[in-house]
C-alpha cells in the first residue's frame, strides 16, 4: 500500500485512441497507481502474448460490473477506466501470467471494436476539473491528517507512508492514492475512478476514509475491551473476537463457520421431538455467543452432541415370523419353556397391535441356568440389539439417571449411555443382578428404576444430564436375580416374574451335547473329530463331579477335559480320542460327590431335608441326639431364629403326642436333647425343615431308623397341621440330583407339581401329607403302632383323604 511513483504527466502520455482491452476482476486501477494482476483467462491470455511483440504498449484497463462472468463484453465492464503500461509480464509454468500494472490516465469506454482473440476498443481520455481554491486545499489537508492517522491505527503499513502523503502536492494524485489504497467495495471505487472533478472526488475520498478511520478505532477499542476480559491463556482467541467484531460493526456478520453450522445442520437432520428441537437450537444459540476456549463452550458442545447421538426415532424392524423365533430361541437354550412362551406372547400380541409397549421381565434363578445368555437369544430372535448393565454392586443413583452438568466430567446415566451405543430406541436391555443392588448416602439406584421399570412412567424417562424426557416404552427390559427377597417390593410389583429353576439330570445331559461340548471343543482348538465324549462320561460329571442347578461347573470339567486332550494333541499324539467314564479320573481326578444318604440316615435320629439356597434347591441333614441332662434343648449349625422356633414347636408337639408314639412321657425330665444341622459354616433359616425336626426327634426317641430314599419339607403347627412352603421345584430337583425315591410335602403344595418336568414327576413318589403323624407313617421304617396303616398311601394303593401319591 501507499506505494505510487511519480505519476507521469498527462501530456507525456500518449496513445491511440484504439486500444486492447484489459477487463479485470474485484479491482479498480487508478491513475499513478501500480499493482499486479494475475491473467489466466483465454482473451487476456492472448492479449499479453501479443504484447509481447510490442514492449511498453499501453493497454485499457476496466473492472468488470459482475466478476462472475468470464466473457465480459462492452455492457459487463465500467465505463471509465486507465490507461495502463506493463511494466513486466512473468509468465508462470501453468500457463498464466502476472502483470505489473502503471495506471496513466482516465478514460472512458465508447465502442468494443474487437470481440476476438481479445477485446479492442475506442477509447477517450477524461481530462480532470481541477479548481484551485480554500475549499480544496482545505479538503487536501484533512485528507492528509486523517491518512496519517489512519497510518498509526495500522502497524503493518511502512512508516515511510506519512511521509509520501505529505509530499504529494498535486490534489488529484492525492485522491487517487488514497482512493487506490482504501479498504472499500469496487463499486464505491469505481465512481471514484469516474469523478473527474478532483474537488468532489477529494470529498468522497474522505468520507470513506473517514468512516475507515473510524472502524479503525472501534477496532482499537474492542481490541482493548477484549484483552481485558480474557486471560492470558486465551490469545489465541483474540484474533477470531477481532474478526468477529469488526464484522458486526460493519453489519457483515455471516454467523459462526463450519463446525457450528455443521451442528445446526445435524439438528435439522436428527428428527428430534420438539422438546429436544428447542432445547438443542437454544444450547446452539448460547454456543455461538461463548469463547472457544472457554469451559463452558467445551460443556454445552458436549451436551449437544449427545442429543444429537441419542436414537430419538431410529428403531429396528422386530421380525414378525413366530416360527423362525421359536426356532432361534430353541437353537440358543434348551429347556426353559415358560420364557420362550412368554416372548411368543409377546410377538404375538406386537403383530396384532403395533405400538404394544414393550414387557418387563424379571428372569429369577440359580446362576449357571442362562439368564444372561437367554438375554441375547431374545435380541437375536427379534431382530433387535442387545445391550446389557451389570447392577451388581451399584449405589450410586447417578448411575441410572446421570449427573446433573453442573459436576465436573458429568455424564448421562447408564440406561442413555447404552441407548446411544445401541442405536436404537427399542433395544433387548438387560438389566444383570437387580437384586445386587446397593445403596447409601448418594442415594438409592432402586428407585431410580421404578420410573425405567413402570409402563406408565418411562415413556418420558428424564435423564439428570440429558434433562429432556426420553420415550423406554419401546424397550424389551429384562431383568436378572438369583433371589427375589432383596428386591425392594415396589421395584418388584413393576416386573413379571419368571422363575428358572434348575436343569433335571437329562436336561444337563441335552445342554452338554447340544451346546458346551462343541462350544468347548471349538474354544480349545480342536476338532469334533479328535474328541468325542460318551454318554456315560456326562452322565458322570453330572452326577459325581458337579452337584449344581445350573450347568456353569458343568462346562468347567467338559473345558478341562478338552486341555488335557489338547494337551495331547500338542504332543503328537493325534488320533481320535473318546473321553469315557473311566478316563474321567485321569483329567478331572477323584470324584467330588458321593450319595452319603444312605449312611447318614442308618440310624435313628437322622432326617432328610429339603432346603431352597440362591444356588437352586438342595437337601440336608439333621441329626438329633440324647444324653443325661435336665431337659434342655440345644441347637446348633448356625440356625435362624424362624428355624430354632421349629425346632421348639417339634419338641413340645412330640412332648404332646407322647404317648400315641410309644415315648415316656417324662423322657425329657433327665435327659438333654441336641439337635444339630451339618455344614455349621453355612448360616440357615426358614420355616421349612419343621416336618424333617419333628421326624428326626420322633426317630431318636422311638429307635427307628427314617428311610433312607425319603426327604421331606413342609412347615409344623402346635395343632399337628403340616403347612405349605415355598421353592418345591428347587427343592424337588434337589431331591433328584441326591438320588432320593421319596418326596414328602404339604398337601397344599400339589398344584406345585405342574412346575415340575415329566421325568422327574415319573421318577419320583410325591406323598402330600397334612397332618404330621402322616409325616411319620410316610418316612419310618417302622411307623409306632398306634398310628394308623390306612393313613398314607404309598407308591401304590389309594389315597387316604389326607393324602396323596403321584404314582
Amino acid at each position: 500500500m501507499f506505494d505510487a511513483p511519480d505519476k507521469p504527466s498527462e501530456a507525456d502520455v500518449q496513445f491511440p485512441d484504439e486500444l486492447p482491452v484489459l477487463p479485470i476482476r474485484n479491482a479498480v486501477l487508478f491513475p499513478g497507481a501500480v499493482a499486479p494482476f494475475d491473467v489466466g483467462r483465454e482473451k487476456s491470455l492472448a492479449l499479453v502474448e501479443d504484447l509481447d511483440a510490442q514492449p511498453s504498449q499501453v493497454i485499457a484497463i476496466f473492472a468488470q460490473r459482475d466478476p462472475s462472468v468470464d466473457d465480459p463484453g462492452f455492457e459487463d465492464l465500467h465505463p471509465v477506466g486507465a490507461a495502463a503500461r506493463v511494466l513486466k509480464a512473468l509468465k508462470h509454468s501453468s500457463g498464466n501470467y502476472s502483470l505489473i500494472l502503471q495506471g496513466l490516465v482516465r478514460i472512458r469506454l465508447d465502442q468494443v471494436t474487437q470481440q476476438a482473440p481479445y477485446l479492442r476498443a475506442k477509447v477517450r481520455r477524461l481530462e480532470e476539473i481541477k479548481v484551485e481554491d480554500v475549499e480544496s486545499d482545505a479538503l487536501a489537508m484533512s485528507l492528509k491528517d486523517i491518512a496519517k492517522q489512519v497510518i498509526q491505527l495500522m502497524p503493518e503499513l511502512p512508516r515511510e507512508a506519512g511521509a509520501l502523503i505529505d509530499s504529494i502536492q498535486e490534489q488529484g494524485h492525492l485522491a487517487d492514492l488514497v482512493a487506490a489504497n482504501l479498504d472499500a467495495p469496487v463499486e464505491d471505487k469505481a465512481q471514484l475512478l469516474e469523478t473527474v472533478d478532483v474537488k468532489e472526488r477529494l470529498r468522497r475520498v474522505l468520507r470513506l476514509l473517514s468512516r475507515q478511520l473510524e472502524i479503525l478505532r472501534m477496532r482499537e477499542k474492542i481490541n482493548s475491551q477484549i484483552k481485558e476480559e480474557m486471560g492470558k491463556n486465551q490469545r489465541e482467541y483474540v484474533l477470531r473476537q477481532q474478526m468477529k467484531a469488526i464484522k458486526e460493526e460493519l453489519g457483515e456478520d455471516d454467523g459462526d463457520s463450519g463446525d457450528l453450522d455443521g451442528l445446526e445442520e445435524r439438528i435439522s437432520k436428527a428428527n428430534l421431538p420438539t422438546e429436544a428441537n428447542d432445547v438443542a437450537r437454544k444450547q446452539l444459540r448460547r454456543l455461538r455467543s461463548m469463547q472457544v476456549g472457554s469451559a463452558e463452550y467445551t460443556v454445552v458442545r458436549t451436551y449437544l452432541d449427545w442429543i444429537l447421538e441419542l436414537p430419538w426415532s431410529i428403531s429396528s424392524p422386530d421380525v414378525m415370523d413366530i416360527a423362525a423365533v421359536r426356532q432361534i430361541l430353541d437353537e440358543d437354550h434348551y429347556g426353559l419353556e415358560k420364557v420362550k412362551k412368554r416372548i411368543v406372547e409377546y410377538l404375538a400380541v406386537r403383530k396384532l397391535k403395533q405400538d404394544k409397549k414393550g414387557p418387563i421381565l424379571c428372569l429369577i434363578g440359580p446362576p449357571g441356568v442362562g439368564k444372561t445368555s437367554l438375554g441375547r437369544s431374545i435380541a437375536r430372535a427379534l431382530g433387535r440389539k442387545f445391550v446389557r448393565i451389570s447392577l451388581g454392586g451399584v449405589h450410586d443413583e447417578a448411575a441410572i439417571r446421570g449427573h446433573r452438568r453442573t459436576y465436573v466430567g458429568a455424564l448421562p446415566g447408564q440406561i442413555i449411555q447404552q441407548l446411544k451405543k445401541a442405536g436404537t430406541n427399542n433395544p433387548v436391555f438387560m438389566l444383570d443382578e437387580v437384586d445386587k443392588l446397593g445403596h447409601d448416602f448418594r442415594g438409592d439406584p432402586s428407585a431410580a428404576l421404578l420410573e425405567v421399570l413402570d409402563p406408565e412412567q418411562n415413556f418420558s424417562f428424564s435423564d439428570h444430564y440429558i434433562e429432556v424426557p426420553f420415550d423406554l416404552s419401546s424397550v424389551m427390559f429384562i431383568a436378572t436375580a438369583n433371589i427375589p427377597d432383596p428386591i425392594p417390593p415396589p421395584l418388584r410389583d413393576r416386573m413379571e416374574v419368571l422363575d428358572i429353576a434348575g436343569y433335571t439330570r437329562r436336561e444337563k445331559a441335552a445342554i452338554a451335547r447340544g451346546h458346551l461340548i462343541p462350544k468347548q471343543v471349538r474354544e480349545h482348538g480342536l476338532t469334533p473329530a479328535q474328541i468325542t465324549f460318551d454318554d456315560k462320561a456326562v452322565d458322570d460329571m453330572i452326577d459325581i463331579y458337579t452337584r449344581e442347578a445350573g450347568v456353569r461347573n458343568l462346562e468347567r470339567q467338559l473345558a478341562t477335559c478338552c486341555r488335557g486332550v489338547a494337551v495331547k494333541v500338542a504332543e503328537g499324539h493325534t488320533e481320535p480320542r473318546t473321553v469315557a467314564d473311566a478316563d474321567l479320573a485321569e483329567y478331572l481326578g477323584p470324584a467330588r460327590f458321593t450319595s452319603e444318604i444312605a449312611e447318614r440316615t442308618e440310624e435313628p435320629g437322622v432326617a432328610t431335608g429339603l432346603a431352597w439356597t440362591a444356588l437352586g434347591g438342595d437337601i440336608l441333614f439333621i441329626e438329633a441326639t440324647r444324653m443325661h441332662g435336665a431337659g434342655k434343648l440345644a441347637l446348633t449349625g448356625q440356625l435362624g431364629d424362624v428355624m430354632k422356633e421349629s425346632a421348639q414347636a417339634a419338641l413340645s408337639f412330640v412332648r404332646s403326642r407322647a404317648p400315641a408314639y410309644k415315648i415316656p412321657e417324662d423322657f425329657l425330665e433327665k435327659q438333654d436333647i441336641h439337635i444339630h444341622v451339618p455344614s455349621g459354616g453355612i448360616p440357615k433359616d426358614g420355616p421349612s425343615a419343621g416336618v424333617t425336626m419333628f421326624t428326626a426327634l420322633v426317630s431318636l426317641l422311638t429307635g427307628t431308623n427314617v428311610r433312607h430314599d425319603v426327604a421331606m419339607t413342609g412347615e409344623i403347627t402346635l395343632r399337628g397341621r403340616v403347612l405349605q412352603v415355598g421353592g418345591v421345584k428347587e427343592k424337588v430337583l434337589a431331591a433328584h440330583r441326591a438320588g432320593i425315591k421319596r418326596v414328602i410335602l404339604p398337601e397344599r403344595n400339589k398344584p406345585d407339581l405342574d412346575e415340575i418336568p415329566a421325568e422327574i414327576r415319573d421318577s419320583l413318589d410325591f406323598v402330600f401329607v397334612g397332618k404330621m403323624d402322616q409325616v411319620l407313617e410316610a418316612a419310618l421304617e417302622n411307623p409306632p403302632g398306634s398310628l394308623s396303616s390306612n393313613d398314607v398311601t404309598v407308591e401304590s394303593g389309594k389315597p387316604a383323604p389326607a393324602v396323596a401319591s403321584s404314582n
